[in-house]
């Protein structure tokens, strides 16, 4: 699951209080504060049932009447200023968590990113975060019942010293049940959360593939693995959720037996004035307070067993950070809580001029496979127009992705305008450099906002790169225009529609090379000639690096690019490769015969 396993909940609870010291130093205060000023109430009572006692004392009456109701006013300032303080303690701890997760998947390689699914994921950052704030919120009750137990066993000692060390009985069973049964809340729980994102991940890949399931006819098929998922987590939830209830009705009943216990024994004790024993006023304090000893035991016992879980949700949320030490989870971070909206950075101009990319031996194999590219040289020139072309599985996606640090490379270099670039994927970035993956993701949001994604764009630069792309007829048809809603992954769009807005999407920004993997793939001959025509007029002097099986390509490119098995086998126009290369013939001559194999897009 993780590279350090069971990760022990103190040091991360150690690490969330260290990310915002001065707000749960406050919280420690106020709680305790909360939890300890009850014990004031017992004296309170006591004063007022001694005054009882031979007489009525009015002025000893009155004092204790006033008391409590300055006590209540008190507490209750005390319990606001708590409340408010602990939200934002607990919601800037647990987005603080979202934040950094989110921030890691961000830095893995594009293309590899995690092992897991969409769903898994949202399960992790939706649930998990939550079960290790519960513990984090629950220390400061737990604290603050120390607190207000110690000293309330102390008032308690001074008044029976045998009665109260019977007390102790309670707490030690309910401490020795907490840590003995925490491998088995441990392992119920880590049960339960993994059939939770099994059945998360299930519903998201099924969403995403809708169209699959309807065209193979396997709606009978996924409903059934639906329900075999939802019954294993329905078993497993069952069993974690009883062992919680057991143990928490486990920590009170116990509790309780001893208060009943200890009360029978003290009345034994009762005496009105206290000549011999316990006077009324002791007595009071004394039943009062035992309430306060109990409740702190109840909450030690529960704090146990939710810290045991939130240490399982950590050890999964570590799995996410691929390598990263959990510690950068809980890292303290900015969350702009107390600012504006932000938007997207304007873009930095480039420093210079854009000249030459140029890749010397660039190798990366899939895992322990031979599956890659291997020893690529390639240059770029400002202006030109490269096309790459192959059969299945050549390697052309993975070198593209590879340039542009999508995937880690394995040895080889990367040069722009004669500088290495070390961390390809935050150099090949706009201003310098925009992508169109070879299948674009659209959002569940408006066409414009997945044309823009938050930026400050111009009306003109947009329209500008909604012409380029063909779409101006497009969203003329449509009847909310830009602001129409696409649906989940651009559902309501064709093909085309999708690939032609991803390209809109990526000529918005400022780019000095363009890359576009296989974007025309799902176009007529005539849309994808007047993009390719609309580029070269509006975008001159700026590169692309394209892939593609289309004669409308091929034929424009100033170089033409042959891939087969990881390797670059020829490199020419088009023209001479018809004459050079056999790959190329077949690849060049596959439509005309009506054949797709080799005129597949993808790599």
């Amino acid at each position: 699951m993780t590279n350090e396993a069971k990760i022990s909940f103190w040091r991360v609870q150690a690490r969330m209080m260290a990310a915002q010291p001065i707000r749960y130093g406050v919280a420690l205060f106020l709680w305790i504060g909360i939890w300890t000023m009850p014990v004031l109430v017992g004296l309170i009572a006591a004063r007022f049932f001694e005054a009882l006692v031979d007489g009525v004392d009015r002025n000893g009456v009155a004092m204790a009447v006033v008391a409590l109701f300055g006590y209540a006013a008190f507490r209750a300032v005390f319990i606001v200023l708590g409340m408010r303080n602990h939200a934002s303690l607990l919601f800037r701890a647990g987005n603080t968590m979202r934040r950094n997760l989110l921030v890691r998947i961000y830095e893995l390689p594009g293309a590899v990113g995690t092992s897991e699914t969409p769903g898994q994921i949202v399960s992790k950052f939706r649930d998990d975060t939550e079960h290790i704030v519960q513990p984090f919120d629950l220390f400061v009750d737990f604290v603050g019942g120390i607190v207000s137990g110690t000293i309330s066993f102390a008032i308690m000692y001074s008044i029976a010293p045998t009665t109260t060390l019977i007390v102790a009985i309670p707490v030690v069973v309910v401490g020795v049940v907490a840590n003995r049964t925490g491998g088995l809340v441990r392992r119920y729980r880590t049960v339960a959360r993994d059939t939770t994102e099994a059945i998360t991940g299930f519903l998201g890949e099924t969403f995403g593939a809708i169209q699959s399931v309807k065209v193979a006819g396997a709606e009978s098929h996924m409903l059934s693995r639906f329900n075999s998922l939802n019954n294993e987590r329905r078993l497993a939830m069952i069993k974690d959720r009883t062992l919680t209830s057991v143990l928490e009705a486990t920590f009170r009943s116990t509790v309780n037996v001893g208060t009943g216990i200890v009360l029978l024994l003290a009345a034994g004790t009762l005496n009105a004035t206290g000549s011999s024993g316990m006077s009324l006023a002791q007595f009071a304090l004394f039943v009062y307070l035992l309430a306060l000893v109990t409740d702190s035991a109840y909450f030690y016992g529960v704090y146990i067993a939710r810290s045991k879980q939130g240490s399982v949700s950590m050890e999964r949320l570590s799995a996410v950070m691929a390598g990263q030490p959990w510690q950068r989870i809980v890292k303290s971070t900015e969350l702009g809580l107390d600012s504006d909206t932000p938007t997207a950075p304007p873009y930095v101009g480039v420093p210079e001029p854009f000249e030459s990319l140029s890749i010397r031996g660039l190798t990366f194999h899939y895992g322990d496979t031979h599956h890659g590219i291997d020893d690529v040289d390639l240059d770029i020139a400002a202006g030109e127009f490269v096309v790459i072309t192959g059969r299945i599985g050549s390697g052309k996606t993975t070198l593209v992705r590879t340039i542009l640090g999508l995937l880690p490379r394995d040895s080889g270099t990367i040069t722009w305008n004669g500088e290495e670039v070390n961390e390809p994927s935050t150099w090949c970035v706009p201003p310098r450099v925009a992508y169109t993956p070879q299948a674009p993701k659209l959002f569940s949001m408006s066409l414009r906002e997945n044309l823009i994604l938050g930026s400050d764009l111009e009306s003109g630069r947009l329209d500008e790169s909604i012409y380029i792309a063909t779409m101006e007829q497009d969203i003329e048809a449509m009847t909310g225009g830009l602001e129409t809603m696409i649906g989940p992954r651009g559902v309501r769009l064709s093909g085309g529609q999708i690939q032609r807005s991803a390209a809109a999407r990526m000529l918005t920004r400022p780019a000095q090379l363009l890359v576009l993997d296989d974007v025309s793939s799902a176009l007529d001959v005539e849309t994808e000639q007047t993009l390719w025509r609309r580029l070269s007029e509006t975008r001159k002097g700026v590169a692309s690096l394209v892939i593609s099986h289309r004669h409308a390509a091929l034929a424009r490119a100033d170089r033409v690019i042959v891939m087969e098995n990881g390797r670059i086998v020829a490199v020419g126009t088009a023209s001479e490769l018809t004459k050079t290369s056999e790959t190329f013939q077949a690849i060049w001559e596959g439509p005309k015969k009506g054949t797709r194999r080799n005129g597949s897009s993808h790599a």
